[in-house]
């Protein structure tokens, strides 16, 4: 019988999104800076994949806010900052060394905001995710935990990817992990996905045609997958 409360399977389950959320963001970012020296308002299609309202007067204002501002629901600041509250409950069940890759992030983060060269100092970054999942691998034992972190973590990959209309072979590709996290949960897990919502997402992800024409319907299923509770969202 499955050990772990509902309240826990909530913050393992934003810690997975929200870090991956963050990561994504990132690198969404960074392919919008060589555009933007051409194109300065490239950066208004990112807005409109999301359905942001552009208050911006420019890309610097813009890069800068989706950077670092940690009051804007939609910035990689923010979206660290939320995987790092829930880290910090969750200590115990992912180690103290993954939640130290955070912690890294978040310096990392605030020493680019303040550099010469932001861009340049951002780049650790990349390997710091990489090694927070790779020390998650490396001390969690419970299937539960790290399923539910993972199942976070393509869900949110996936929306974003659907969001963002990267092409139908990559998106598809994070559906077929997310499939395969989904079936390693534990069956005693307190954490239950909703099968119509599932239903509704292999169906659209079935083809091409419809992963093109149905994007909202994708993403609206994708938020129903899992009941979870407000105040870790």
């Amino acid at each position: 019988m499955s050990t772990i409360s509902k309240e826990h399977s909530d913050r393992l389950y934003w810690l997975g999104r929200y870090t991956e959320r963050f990561f994504t963001t990132l690198k969404a970012l960074d392919k919008m800076f060589d555009r933007m020296l051409g194109q300065s308002h490239i950066y208004t299609e990112y807005l409109d994949h999301f359905g942001i309202v552009n208050t911006y007067s420019d890309s610097r204002e813009f890069i800068r806010s989706f950077l670092y501002d940690e009051f804007n629901p939609n910035s990689a600041a923010y979206c660290l900052e939320r995987a790092y509250d829930n880290g910090i409950v969750l200590r115990e069940e992912i180690s103290t060394s993954a939640l130290s890759f955070l912690q890294m992030a978040k310096d990392t983060l605030r020493r680019a905001e303040n550099s010469p060269n932001p861009r340049l100092s951002l780049l650790p970054l990349e390997d710091i995710v990489y090694g927070f999942w790779g020390s998650i691998n490396e001390h969690i034992y419970d299937d539960e935990i790290r399923n539910i972190i993972y199942i976070g973590k393509t869900i949110e990959r996936l929306d974003l990817y659907i969001r963002m209309r990267y092409p139908y072979e990559i998106s598809r590709k994070e559906y077929i992990r997310l499939l395969k996290n989904l079936r390693r949960v534990p069956k005693d897990t307190p954490y239950r996905y909703n099968t119509k919502a599932l239903s509704a997402i292999e169906e659209i992800m079935g083809s091409e045609e419809d992963y093109l024409s149905r994007t909202d319907d994708a993403v609206s299923s994708l938020g129903q997958l899992f009941e979870t509770s407000e105040v870790f969202v």
